[in-house]
């Protein structure tokens, strides 16, 4: 088991990393008819196939005269790993890269019964069929070139994998500043209620009733027709209360022209790279920042569109 080099090891893992984005890309783009280059990274690498295939290996070894525990092995390890995964790069980029809610007997959305059963069965084939294949061939070539081969795939992977590990840290950020505009929105929302209230409660209280459902667009729509509204109402019943307000209104009018321009300006952020990255894992989604990150991918909808 143990026999291997470290710069075997390595050629091993890239192996994996490829065959995995292979297997990936071409499951995906024949459900979608269009070519869809999956994964985290931009090349074709899948660290996650990689590493589950080195773990399903090294966890098997023990057992590989039975093929009974290498099932169970290969069930246990690699969906230990995909939810360790899972969770470390939901809670750094605060996006989720695949999703299993909408599965049965799933697990938080990161493992579900399916996966772990079809992960057994990878490990049998994995360990039995395909690994020897790529174990000889691997073993048959000639050491210097396997270096050279194994150090040039590390500069690439490694400098691919910080662009794509700064491009998601990145598409984390803007989802942040949009999180807080829309909850400066829905801040001054609730203030513009009030205001409209003395003259219309009972639809202000509708309104408020319904804010926490409100999308980020439908709120930017919601807070121009209070703004109209207002308006009309101060050219049409002039009083005391009114020119009271009237300052705070124009403040919170600029605010509301400052956060959607500020809005159009984070979508404008979603560069190449960020764009392909989000068309690339169409089943991406993200619980702490849903509605601002529907509004994103929705703008990469439009600019697919063009």
């Amino acid at each position: 088991m143990f026999h291997y080099s470290m710069t075997q090891w390595l050629f091993f893992f890239y192996t994996y990393c490829f065959l995995g984005w292979c297997f990936e890309s071409a499951f995906v783009s024949i459900r979608t008819h269009k070519f869809v280059n999956r994964g985290f990274m931009r090349g074709p690498f899948l660290p996650i196939y990689g590493s589950g295939a080195i773990m399903m290996y090294v966890v098997s070894m023990p057992f590989q005269d039975n093929i009974v525990l290498t099932y169970f092995a290969g069930c246990v390890g690699a969906t230990a790993l995909e939810y360790i995964t899972g969770v470390l790069m939901e809670k750094l980029f605060h996006i989720r890269y695949w999703d299993y809610s909408n599965q049965k007997f799933n697990f938080q959305g990161h493992i579900c019964l399916s996966s772990t059963v079809t992960w057994g069965f990878f490990t049998i084939m994995m360990t039995r069929v395909i690994h020897r294949p790529i174990e000889q061939f691997v073993m048959g070539i000639p050491k210097n070139v396997l270096n050279y081969a194994t150090f040039f795939l590390t500069i690439y992977i490694v400098a691919d994998f910080a662009l794509s590990f700064k491009t998601a840290l990145d598409l984390r950020n803007i989802l942040a500043k949009m999180q807080r505009v829309k909850e400066e929105m829905e801040r001054m929302s609730k203030r513009l209620d009030v205001i409209i209230a003395f003259s219309n409660a009972e639809r202000a209280q509708k309104q408020q009733e319904r804010e926490h459902e409100l999308r980020i667009s439908d709120l930017a729509e919601g807070l121009g027709q209070r703004f109209s509204s207002l308006k009309e109402m101060i050219q049409r019943t002039p009083g005391a209360y009114m020119d009271n307000v009237r300052e705070e209104i124009a403040e919170l009018r600029a605010r509301y022209n400052l956060y959607m321009e500020n809005r159009r300006n984070y979508k404008e952020m979603l560069d190449f790279y960020k764009w392909d990255m989000i068309r690339n894992n169409p089943n991406m989604r993200s619980e702490k920042y849903e509605d601002s990150f529907e509004e994103l991918k929705g703008a990469v909808e439009e600019k697919r569109g063009k």
